[in-house]
């Protein structure tokens, strides 16, 4: 396989700065970093650790999704103008989790105001060369107003806006823990993958009990989690990683599996962060290396 092996870097690891990130990642055995922004700094640390780009973080995406048209249409220039920056310097997927500045948003008129805005926006990446991944985390509770983080949305968004331009970032973490089959919902919108998060959920069976899958009312046990499932490292959850490469494979997908390091037990400290990247780092590297 062609796939990549890289990370979205942690807090301690970042506070590193660039040059050490760069260089401890490709010593690390990773091939891509997944970074907030893409400056001439980076692609120059980058590029003398011998380590590549992964996506880069799209910085508008709250306001693309405003009820406010003015607000809209200054947020779709902006979004442009990073598009045409990060081209410049070699980036090519641009990462988004598409979350309305009003969280309390319901999905299907956040759907209605995507579909009017985004068009543009697709067609300025398909000039400029970009790969737009939105992620599926479902968002914050109460309300879970991010758009395209279940198959009957995903479906509609796909049917939209047909092109490969605008496509997926795969996490099976979120669809675990939202109930959704991973390797169908894998093998239905596999053609639109532009991205991958190499991140897991375990589900909590006692807790699973105790709450149900709706959110715990006096606090949740673990960190990264909402009661009824924790984020973990790959190898540490519910996800078949073989399976998930062997259809990857088949689709003939070649960009990067990165790192998602959102685990209470390598959390807090450098160590901590440096561990849980080699840990995922070794898991993923038996199916993708």
């Amino acid at each position: 396989m062609n796939v990549k092996i890289g990370m979205r870097i942690p807090p301690k690891i970042g506070a590193e700065g660039m040059n050490r990130v760069a260089q401890w990642a490709a010593s690390a055995g990773l091939d891509v970093l997944d970074i907030s922004n893409l400056t001439p700094q980076w692609k120059d640390a980058c590029e003398q650790a011998g380590i590549g780009i992964g996506s880069v973080d799209a910085h508008h995406t709250g306001h693309l999704l405003s009820r406010d048209e003015g607000r809209r249409a200054d947020a779709l220039e902006a979004a442009k103008r990073q598009m045409s920056e990060m081209a410049a310097l070699g980036g090519s997927v641009l990462f988004m989790c598409l979350v309305p500045e009003d969280h309390t948003l319901p999905r299907k008129e956040g759907f209605a105001i995507w579909k009017d805005t985004f068009p543009e926006l697709v067609r300025h990446a398909e000039q400029e060369g970009i790969y737009i991944a939105i992620e599926g985390w479902p968002g914050p509770a109460p309300h879970y107003p991010t758009l395209g983080c279940t198959p009957e949305m995903l479906r509609a968004m796909f049917e939209a806006i047909p092109s490969k331009h605008f496509g997926w970032n795969y996490d099976p973490s979120h669809l675990v823990r939202l109930g959704v089959d991973y390797l169908r919902a894998l093998s239905e919108f596999g053609e639109r993958i532009n991205h991958c998060h190499g991140k897991d959920t375990e589900i909590l069976h006692d807790e699973l009990y105790e709450c149900g899958v709706i959110t715990s009312t006096f606090g949740e046990k673990y960190g990264f989690s909402e009661g009824s499932w924790r984020y973990c490292i790959p190898g540490h959850g519910e996800v078949d990683w073989g399976k998930v490469a062997v259809r990857l494979d088949r689709l003939g997908y070649a960009g990067a599996v990165s790192i998602e390091l959102e685990d209470h037990r390598f959390w807090g400290s450098l160590e901590a962060e440096r561990q849980g990247i080699h840990k995922a780092a070794e898991h993923l590297a038996k199916y993708f290396r």
